[in-house]
């Protein structure tokens, strides 16, 4: 019997909280496929492993292959995924128990209908453990609530929601069938994993339930801004395979068309307002820099990031106002974000 979800667990040295995140999915575990790919560790996270393989045999299965960072092991685990649907559980996260229930009977009514939806949406919760806080992400002004749809249903979204990767569960068909690669050695890349499907998505249903505990709080943590600074050029990768690998002005639906554009404007804004965060003047030259590619090389991503009412859209002040105008702006809007998100 197919199970109804396969769930990829990326692991790079994740001795320290691999289990919880492996514990948090047991419970449906006769309707769960559980992949942990280790990713090279070089601590116990095979050793942990390979003994949850041992105890839960045709649940939990074992991946380990040279390390090739988070988006080759996604890929890995796509690769090995039998279930229906599929979605990726970072090591240091875990699912909600009570909502795990609702949503593998959301699952099982997919399967049974025999046309199950493409992709299917649930909230997903920002945990900053240590300061023992947490925010709910949800959306309930921008999709139907527990039913099925499709982009003409979809309303605009308002600057800084976007559907993240722990929020998408997509039909593993689907992935494999748009033969989504993503880099190697790259942060970041859940952009690519989300948008890459996206462009193919039809169908689509919203379950209003806290799914994924997102844990955040660590130092190393890649969402940590220093270490965003530190690897600012994976950022910058990102955002140019988005840019670059998406024909978007060539989808018929307005309504996934426009998504597609502001999820490509709003990565866009996250990368300048990084290269701006740093206070260098190297990094200034090559947001300046990246803009102007952009306007060459993409001009209907370019016009789109334009055509918006100052008010209305974040980055077009950038070309038009004095910089020593703007620039200390997007700090201060930097530093409130961050604390509205509950990121470190």
């Amino acid at each position: 019997m197919q199970k109804l979800l396969s769930v990829a667990i990326p692991c790079y040295n994740s001795q320290e909280y691999v289990r919880h995140a492996i514990d948090s999915l047991l419970p449906g575990k006769d309707k769960i496929e559980i992949i942990v790919v280790n990713d090279g560790s070089t601590d116990d996270t095979q050793k942990i492993a390979e003994e949850y393989a041992g105890r839960y045999p045709g649940t939990v299965k074992v991946v380990n292959k040279e390390n090739g960072g988070h988006g080759d092991a996604v890929m890995a685990g796509l690769r090995e995924a039998t279930g229906l649907y599929f979605r990726v559980l970072d090591s240091d996260d875990w699912l909600d128990e009570n909502a795990l229930y609702i949503f593998l009977g959301t699952l099982k009514k997919m399967k049974d209908s025999d046309d199950p939806v493409d992709l299917i949406i649930t909230n997903y919760v920002h945990e900053n453990v240590l300061e023992k806080r947490s925010c709910s992400i949800n959306y309930h002004e921008n999709l139907p609530i527990n039913r099925r749809f499709t982009w003409n249903e979809v309303k605009e979204f308002k600057m800084g929601s976007y559907f993240l990767m722990h929020a998408t569960t997509f039909r593993t068909d689907l992935l494999v069938s748009c033969n989504m690669e993503l880099p190697k050695h790259t942060f970041y890349v859940d952009h690519l994993f989300v948008s890459y499907p996206l462009v193919h998505v039809e169908s689509m249903f919203y379950l209003d339930v806290d799914l994924y505990r997102y844990f955040i709080g660590r130092a190393d943590q890649s969402v940590n801004v220093k270490i965003m600074l530190q690897r600012i050029d994976m950022q910058i990768e990102v955002n140019r395979h988005m840019i670059y690998d998406l024909d978007i002005k060539n989808i018929s639906s307005a309504s996934k068309r426009d998504y597609m554009y502001y999820y490509i404007e709003l990565i866009s804004l996250v990368t300048i307002t990084l290269l701006l965060h740093s206070g260098t003047k190297e990094n200034e030259e090559l947001m300046e820099s990246f803009l102007d590619e952009i306007k060459d090389k993409k001009p209907d991503v370019y016009d789109r990031m334009m055509r918006k009412p100052i008010y209305r859209h974040p980055i077009r002040p950038i070309r038009i106002l004095p910089h020593f105008i703007c620039y200390p702006v997007y700090r201060l809007a930097f530093r409130i974000g961050r604390r509205v998100l509950a990121l470190n």
